[in-house]
C-alpha cells in the first residue's frame, strides 16, 4: 500500500541506523533525490555524504552533487503509537511531503558583529562574566552597583556608570545612551580606596560611586584624590552614547520588554552558561530570511491621517512594526522580525504576508499530504501544526513515551506540520485545508508562545468555527491546544482524534494562493458548494472578522463620501451620476477606516458572511 501511495518504488530497511550506513551510502552514490525516513542518525548520514567527492552542506536538506538529501520522521510521529498498525496512510502522506521541492530562496536580512559587547550589572558579577568572555569579546562594563563583593581592585576592563536614558538595536548595531552624572570619573578611579576611607558620611561605596543623598560636602574625598583627579564635585552632568554589537543585561527587569528579544540582546537570569556560549559564537557575519512582505497599497492601517486597523501593531511582541503616521502606513523593522507571522495572520487585507516559506508553498505541502493520505484509505484526516523547535521535541517525546507503553502516541489519523512559528498560519489557510479534506486543524502551542499570539490565533479560529457551523459543517474542527508535557498532549490528541468533525464529501481542486484574500475566496467557494445548509448570511465575532457589512444611518449621513475616499479595499463605492453610496461586501474588510473617518458617526461595522451572488455585487446603502 506504501508504495502504491506514493507511486514509485521504495526500499525499506527496518534497521536505518548505523548497521545499513554501507546501504545508505550506496543510495547516496546514484546522485538521484534521497530520502531518509529517520532522524536520529541525521547527522552521521550528512557526515558519510559529506565524505563522497562533492558532497557539500546545503539549506534545509544536504546535497551530494545536485540529488538533495533530505530527513523525514516517521518514528516518532506514526511508527510509534499505540495505534501504529493503522498509520501506513499517515507514513505515506508524510514521505510524500518530504519529496517536495525545498522553498525557493527568500530576501536576506544582514548583521555584522565585531564582538563588542556591553554587560550591565553589579560589578563584581559583572567583571565574573567578562573572564568568561574576553577572550572572544571586547568586553565593557556598566556599573549598577558594587554587588556583594564590591568592585574588583584591578581594573581589568573599561567601566562605565551613571544613569541608563535608553537603549535600543540589535546584533550589530546597540546604541546605548547614558548620564554621567556622579563626581567620580570611574576612567580615572584607580580604586585606591582612599575616598571611601575619608568620607565622613559614608556616602562612597565599593563601586566608587558618590551616593549625593547622604554627601554633606565635607570635600575630604577631593582632597586625598588629588593625585589621581578621579573627583569634580563641579562637574556637570552630560549624555553620553556609545555603540555595541551584543549586550548582557544582568538587572531584573531587562531593557526591552517584548516576548522576542531582538537578536544579540541576552537577559541573565543566573547561571545559564549556554547563554555564555551563544554571546560567544555571536561574532562575524550572519543572516535571517526577510519573513515578511508588506504591500502598502493593501494596507488598512490608515487613510487621510485617520487609523483604522492595528492588528500588526499590537499583536507583534518584538516591537518590531510601528505606525509612520506621515507616509500613512505602517514599517516593519526587518531587524527586530524574528518571524512569528502573527502580523500577517490577523491581517485581514493580506497587507503583509509570510514569506518563509510562502503561503502558497504551504499550501502545495497541505494539498500534498492531505491527497496522499486519502488515496493510501485515511480517513478523517487531522493536520497537527506545531513549531520547529518546541512543539517538535514535545511530539518527539510523545512518540518515545509511545513506544515505551506510556501513553497512546500520535494517533494515526493525526498529519504533524512543522513550522517556523505556529501563528504564521491563519484562517486562509485553515479553510483551505478542511476544503482539502482535513476534518480538523489542530495548533499546538507549548510555552514558547507569546500569550497575545495565543489570543490572535483563538479569535481567528472563532471566526472559522462560526463560518463552518453556520454552513452546517458538524462538529468542532479548530482547535488551539496548549501543552507542556507528553502526558498533557496525549490527553488532548486522543479526545480530538475520537471526535470527528465534517468535512466537504469532494476535496477541493484550487491552489493556494500567495494574495491572502484571493485564497479564502477560493477556498470559502468550495465549502459554501459542498455546504448542507445554505443560509443567507452568518453572523460573526465582533473581534478579528474580515469579512462583514457596515450599517449607515440615513438620517445622520449626508452623503460627503469621505468614508469612500477612506476605504483601501475598495468596498464603499460612490455613483458619479447620482449622490449615492454604494458597498460591496465581499471587498470589506472591517478595518474600521469608514467609521472613524465619518464626520456624523453615520457608519457601524457588523462582522458578517453573506453567502450568494449578492455578495459580490454593489449594494446602495443611501442615496439622495
Amino acid at each position: 500500500m506504501l508504495g502504491a501511495a506514493l507511486n514509485e518504488e521504495l526500499t525499506l530497511h527496518s534497521a536505518l541506523c548505523r548497521r545499513e550506513a554501507a546501504a545508505f551510502l550506496r543510495a547516496a552514490k546514484t546522485g538521484e533525490e534521497l530520502v531518509v525516513a529517520c532522524t536520529q542518525e541525521q547527522r552521521l548520514f550528512v557526515d558519510l555524504a559529506g565524505q563522497l567527492e562533492g558532497g557539500e552542506a546545503a539549506g534545509k536538506g544536504k546535497r551530494l552533487g545536485s540529488a538533495p538529501i533530505k530527513f523525514v520522521n516517521i518514528r516518532e510521529t506514526g511508527g510509534w503509537s499505540r495505534d501504529a498498525a493503522r498509520s501506513m496512510p499517515k507514513i505515506a502522506a508524510l514521505l510524500a511531503a518530504a519529496h517536495l521541492p525545498d522553498p525557493e530562496p527568500v530576501a536576506t536580512v544582514s548583521y555584522k558583529s565585531a564582538g563588542r559587547l556591553l554587560i550591565v550589572g553589579p560589578a563584581d558579577e559583572a567583571e565574573r562574566l567578562a573572564l568568561l568572555l574576553s577572550d572572544v569579546l571586547d568586553v565593557v562594563l556598566f556599573s549598577t552597583g558594587p554587588g556583594v563583593s564590591g568592585s574588583p581592585q584591578e581594573r581589568r576592563f573599561p567601566v562605565l556608570a551613571g544613569r541608563i536614558e535608553e537603549l535600543r538595536g540589535w546584533l550589530g548595531a546597540f546604541e546605548f545612551r547614558w548620564s554621567r552624572s556622579n563626581p567620580i570619573d570611574l576612567d580615572l578611579c584607580t580604586r585606591c580606596n582612599a575616598c571611601v576611607t575619608a568620607c565622613p558620611e559614608n556616602a562612597i561605596g565599593l563601586d566608587y560611586q558618590i551616593d549625593m543623598n547622604l554627601c554633606q560636602a565635607h570635600r575630604e574625598c577631593v582632597k586625598v584624590c588629588q593625585a589621581a583627579g578621579a573627583i569634580d564635585f563641579e562637574r556637570g552632568a552630560f549624555e553620553s552614547t556609545e555603540k555595541f554589537d551584543l549586550v548582557l543585561d544582568m538587572r531584573a527587569a531587562p531593557a526591552f520588554t517584548g516576548h522576542a528579544l531582538p537578536q544579540g540582546y541576552f537577559h541573565w537570569k543566573g547561571e545559564d552558561f549556554r547563554t555564555l556560549l551563544s554571546l560567544r559564537e555571536r561574532v562575524g557575519e550572519f543572516e535571517k530570511p526577510k519573513f515578511f512582505v508588506y504591500k502598502q497599497k493593501l494596507c488598512a492601517h490608515s487613510r487621510n491621517e485617520t487609523t483604522g486597523c492595528v492588528a500588526c501593531i499590537d499583536i507583534c511582541s518584538a516591537q518590531a512594526i510601528a505606525s509612520e503616521k506621515e507616509r500613512q502606513r505602517i514599517v516593519v523593522n526587518p531587524n527586530l522580525c524574528v518571524g512569528c507571522g502573527a502580523c500577517t495572520t490577523v491581517c485581514p487585507t493580506g497587507a503583509l504576508t509570510y514569506a518563509y516559506p510562502r503561503t502558497s508553498d504551504h499550501g502545495v505541502r497541505i494539498k500534498t499530504l492531505l491527497a496522499t493520505y486519502a488515496r493510501a484509505g485515511g480517513k478523517d484526516a487531522v493536520l497537527l501544526l506545531h513549531s520547529q523547535e518546541a512543539g517538535r521535541t514535545l511530539i518527539e517525546q510523545l512518540g518515545r513515551a509511545a513506544q515505551l507503553g506510556l501513553c497512546g502516541g500520535v494517533p494515526a489519523n493525526m498529519l504533524p506540520i512543522a513550522l517556523w512559528h505556529t501563528a504564521s498560519v491563519g484562517l486562509d489557510l485553515w479553510l483551505a485545508a478542511l476544503a482539502y479534506g482535513a476534518s480538523q486543524i489542530v495548533v499546538l502551542t507549548t510555552e514558547e508562545e507569546e500569550a497575545q499570539y495565543r489570543q490572535g490565533l483563538r479569535e481567528q479560529m472563532a471566526v472559522g468555527q462560526s463560518i463552518l457551523n453556520g454552513l452546517g459543517y458538524e462538529g468542532s474542527h479548530l482547535h488551539l491546544l496548549e501543552a507542556s508535557t507528553a502526558t498533557d498532549l496525549d490527553f488532548a490528541l486522543s479526545k480530538i482524534a475520537q471526535n470527528g468533525a465534517q468535512s466537504p464529501l469532494a476535496p477541493g481542486r484550487f491552489a493556494v494562493l500567495q494574495e491572502k484574500r484571493g485564497t479564502m475566496e477560493l477556498a470559502l467557494e468550495h465549502l459554501i458548494e459542498q455546504a448542507p445548509l445554505q443560509p443567507e448570511f452568518i453572523a460573526l465575532p465582533a473581534k478579528g472578522s474580515p469579512f462583514g457589512t457596515l450599517l449607515v444611518n440615513k438620517d445622520r449621513c449626508t452623503l460627503c463620501l469621505s468614508c469612500v475616499s477612506a476605504c483601501p479595499a475598495g468596498a464603499l463605492q460612490d455613483n458619479p451620476l447620482a449622490p449615492q453610496l454604494k458597498l460591496i461586501e465581499k471587498n470589506c474588510v472591517q478595518c474600521g477606516l469608514c467609521v472613524t473617518t465619518c464626520p456624523e458617526d453615520a457608519i457601524t461595522l457588523q462582522p458578517r458572511l453573506l453567502l450568494g451572488p449578492q455578495r459580490k455585487e454593489a449594494r446602495l446603502l443611501n442615496e439622495m
